[in-house]
């Protein structure tokens, strides 16, 4: 369980029981260095030479699907936090335009619609844009049977595994490759016809304008990422650096590391309108080695505006 208090900082605190080991803060404020750390980062000022960062963004997939290759489905954990922190993953029940199941199968009505038959069953409709082997997908899936659920990944070899896991079924779920900066996502699902996109740690990889080819005017883009100063940023050796916070790993993959600013500029220029956009600090304790790990992760949610003919019509 978790207990939620208000710090002398106006940050809202919690504290995790003793099972999780861990504390979480969300506010506004960024992460204080130690000298220690403030000096390590420093010193990493050098960055990756340009002949380096092109064979990166060239081989982008192919490093990601090694990553997969290498560490099957068994690196991240699920997810299990995310209907917690975003309400707007639980199935909704009074919409104007709903997606539903009638016997089996996905239809699309506008217009009022009341949940009176046994025949028909309301459905929220999402986009899990970096799906990666299906960490939140499957437990979102598993935890609301009234989800249906699209899903993509810029790595085949991920695709793979999430249409091999026993919890897959056509019937809930679409799963398709996408490089999300290139193609176009209409393609694999129709246009206006998405509820919710969730952005779980992919975004430094996507661009937002290519939200909008299917979210449905008045929702919300979820987004969670890494922070400025997480723990992970300053453990990159010197030699790892793209750019302003922007690293690469050893295995090739790459790690953006967002701000609040920089956050807010990336999705109102697309023409978003900004619902919360917050860190989330959480400091991990292992006591039996004596060690504290600090997390910084940015947490966001983006709502795409009504257009005016459906302003005017309300």
């Amino acid at each position: 369980m978790f207990h939620e208090n208000t710090s002398a900082d106006g940050l809202n605190l919690i504290t995790a029981s003793a099972e999780d080991g861990a504390f979480q803060k969300k506010g506004h404020s960024i992460r204080i260095l130690s000298p220690e750390e403030a000096e390590r980062l420093a010193k990493g000022k050098v960055l990756v030479t340009d002949f380096k960062q092109m064979k990166l963004e060239k081989e982008a997939q192919k490093n990601w699907d090694l990553f997969y290759k290498r560490n099957s489905t068994n690196f991240f954990k699920d997810r299990h936090w995310t209907t917690r922190e975003f309400q707007e993953l639980k199935a909704c029940r009074e919409v104007s335009s709903v997606r539903l199941i009638y016997k089996g199968k996905l239809q699309h009505l506008e217009g009022c619609f009341k949940e009176s038959s046994p025949n028909y069953r309301l459905i929220l409709t999402i986009l899990e844009a970096g799906c990666g082997v299906g960490n939140c997908l499957f437990p979102l899936l598993e935890e609301d049977l009234n989800i249906f659920a699209y899903a993509c990944d810029f790595s085949p070899r991920a695709v793979e595994y999430v249409k091999k896991n026993s919890l897959y079924s056509p019937e809930r779920c679409k799963v398709f490759q996408c490089d999300l900066t290139k193609d176009d996502l209409t393609e694999n699902i129709p246009a206006g016809s998405v509820d919710v996109v969730t952005l779980i740690f992919v975004l430094s990889a996507i661009h937002p304008d290519k939200m909008h080819l299917v979210l449905k005017p008045g929702k919300c883009v979820l987004f969670r990422d890494y922070g400025l100063y997480d723990h992970a940023m300053l453990r990159f050796k010197s030699g790892s650096k793209l750019g302003e916070n922007f690293y690469v790993r050893q295995d090739g993959t790459r790690s953006y590391f967002f701000t609040e600013e920089f956050l807010f500029q990336l999705f109102t220029s697309e023409g978003y309108e900004q619902v919360a956009n917050e860190y989330v600090q959480r400091e991990t304790v292992n006591r039996k080695e004596g060690l504290c790990v600090p997390r910084v992760f940015l947490q966001g949610k983006f709502r795409k505006p009504l257009e005016k003919t459906e302003v005017l019509a309300d």
